[in-house]
C-alpha cells in the first residue's frame, strides 16, 4: 500500500519535471560518448584566440592615444563601437566570436535554437555596463588631467596618472569587474551545461559545433 500512494504522488512530480524541461537541451544524447557543450579550457582558448585576434586594435590605441589627451578622447566610443560589433553582431550573426568559432564551438538558445540579437545583447550586457562605467570614468579624469603632464608621460604612467586623479572610481570599477569574472569562471565550473552567468542571463548555452546537427534532430527543430 505504501508503495502504490508513494508512486501516485511521485507520478505527477515527474509529470511536472518533463513538462518543465523538455525544451531544454538534453545533458546527454544517444549515440555521442561525449559532452556535447563545451567545457572550460575550450572557452577559455576561445578567450585568448580572441585577445590575439583584437590585438592590433589594442596597439592602434594606444599608438593613437600616445598622440595626445585630446585624441585619447577620440579613441573611446571607435573602441567601444568595435566591441560592440564584435562580441554583439558577430555573436548574433555567426553564433559566436571568431574565437569560439575557430575553436569549434557556438552559442544557441537553451531549447537549441539560433540565438537572436536579445540573446546576443543579453550575453554581453554586463561587461557592457562595465565598458561605459570605465568610459565615463575615463572621460572624466582626462578632462581634470593636465595636458603639459599628460604629454610627457609614457604610456604606462599615463594609465597611471589616470587612475591617480579618482582612485576611489578606479578601485570601485576594479572590484566590479573582478567579481564579475571570478563569478562567471566558478558558476562555470559548477553546473553540467557549463554554463556561466551571461548563459543564464541571456538563456543560451555553449555547444560543440559538430553536435549542432545531432543537438536539433534529437529536440525536433527544424533548420
Amino acid at each position: 500500500m505504501r508503495t502504490v500512494l508513494w508512486q501516485a504522488i511521485q507520478k505527477p512530480r515527474t509529470t511536472r519535471n518533463f513538462i518543465m524541461n523538455k525544451n531544454q537541451i538534453p545533458l546527454e544524447i544517444n549515440g555521442i560518448s561525449e559532452s556535447i557543450y563545451a567545457g572550460f579550457w575550450t572557452r577559455f582558448a576561445s578567450l585568448l584566440l580572441d585577445a590575439i585576434i583584437t590585438l592590433p586594435i589594442i596597439y592602434l590605441t594606444l599608438y593613437l592615444n600616445g598622440l595626445g589627451k585630446n585624441i585619447y578622447f577620440y579613441t573611446l566610443i571607435p573602441n567601444f563601437g568595435f566591441g560592440l560589433w564584435y562580441y554583439i553582431y558577430l555573436t548574433k550573426k555567426y553564433g559566436g566570436t571568431p574565437g569560439k568559432l575557430i575553436t569549434g564551438m557556438k552559442i544557441i538558445k537553451l531549447n537549441g535554437e539560433s540565438i537572436e540579437w536579445r540573446e546576443a545583447f543579453l550575453r554581453h550586457s554586463v561587461l557592457l555596463a562595465l565598458t561605459l562605467l570605465s568610459i565615463i570614468m575615463m572621460s572624466s579624469c582626462l578632462l581634470s588631467a593636465d595636458e603639459i603632464i599628460f604629454n610627457n608621460l609614457g604610456w604606462l604612467k599615463r594609465s597611471q596618472y589616470l587612475m591617480s586623479l579618482s582612485p576611489l572610481f578606479f578601485l570601485i570599477y576594479t572590484w566590479a569587474t573582478n567579481i564579475w569574472i571570478y563569478s562567471e569562471f566558478i558558476v562555470l565550473l559548477t553546473n553540467k551545461r557549463k554554463r556561466a552567468i551571461h548563459d543564464y542571463i541571456a538563456g543560451t548555452v555553449i555547444v560543440k559545433a559538430k553536435y549542432i546537427e545531432k543537438i536539433r534532430e534529437t529536440m525536433n527543430i527544424k533548420n
